[in-house]
């Protein structure tokens, strides 16, 4: 029985591949993937701390606010005492609604993934035109904005028609965060040519930990340490690619952002054996070994 395919990429087993090394002999890139997203009002998609009501639902769209308005902003200082790279993956959106958010990292020297117009909506319902232009939009607000077009892209939820990887490629993008089958980099077959998947996680996230397992602040903390404590070992064998994907409204919350710091303490701690980079550094590293 044949199974239907997506035809991106080959199996291949991790332990069965050509070795290398990541800039300066490091063995394990790690990471930030801090998300800064933008939701409608009274409409549309968005996590929730409690199941919500009749819309308008204030009490989750003011939760999901508070992380542009102050949860970021605390993980920026945060990010800054620790001299942490960030990937700061931005629905366009956020250029109209916090302009001086976006210009605070920017001002760090942070890069800026593509993550479509707004969480409030899914690009996979959508068909090829319509799909086409919400990719457009947004990559064009980001590129006037940043004067650089975005190499990286994240789809809102994760959400892909069939055909999103070929339209990400025509539309110039080098490299997608949406595919998480693997710990190292992967090249995937488009229409365009080959798209980068550079892993994210979908394990070390705090939403999946945090709102969908309800999770604590220690656990995923404790999460995060153990991941990295576990994949420094493992890269002896191979090199590796650790994301850490972070919402502010999750852990920009005080009693989370201390655990937080505790995580990435435990990690800047071990600076000298990591590669502490960007997602679109490690694209720029695959792209010249191998194109």
């Amino acid at each position: 029985m044949t199974l239907p395919n997506h035809a991106r990429y080959d199996y291949s087993a991790i332990t069965n591949r050509p070795d290398y090394n990541w800039p300066g002999g490091k063995r394990l890139a790690v990471y930030i993937g801090l998300n800064l997203e933008h939701f409608a009002f009274g409409e549309g998609l968005g996590a929730e701390l409690a199941p919500g009501g009749p819309q308008p639902d204030v009490l989750n769209y003011a939760w999901r606010d508070y992380g542009n308005r102050v949860g970021a902003w605390r993980m920026r200082d945060m990010f800054d005492a620790l001299d942490m790279p960030v990937s700061v993956l931005a629905n366009s959106a956020m250029y109209g609604e916090a302009p001086d958010l976006m210009a605070a990292f920017r001002a760090r020297g942070d890069e800026i993934v593509g993550h479509g117009r707004t969480n409030s909506e899914r690009q996979s319902v959508l068909d090829p035109t319509a799909e086409a232009a919400l990719i457009a939009d947004a990559t064009h607000v980001l590129t006037q904005a940043e004067s650089t077009p975005p190499k990286g892209w994240l789809s809102p939820w994760i959400a892909e028609s069939r055909v999103t990887p070929d339209l990400l490629k025509q539309a110039g993008y080098g490299y997608t965060l949406n595919w998480c089958m693997d710990d190292q980099p992967i090249w995937m077959r488009t229409d365009h040519g080959p798209l980068l998947a550079i892993p994210y996680p979908q394990e070390v996230n705090d939403i999946p930990s945090i709102v969908a397992r309800k999770d604590s602040a220690q656990t995923f903390a404790d999460m995060i340490i153990d991941n990295f404590d576990e994949m420094l070992e493992q890269s002896a064998g191979q090199p590796l690619v650790m994301g850490i994907a972070l919402h502010p409204y999750l852990v920009g919350q005080p009693y989370r952002l201390r655990h937080l710091r505790r995580a990435l303490r435990h990690i800047c701690a071990h600076r000298d054996d990591i590669w502490l980079t960007r997602a679109g550094d490690i694209y720029d590293h695959c792209a010249k070994a191998a194109p």
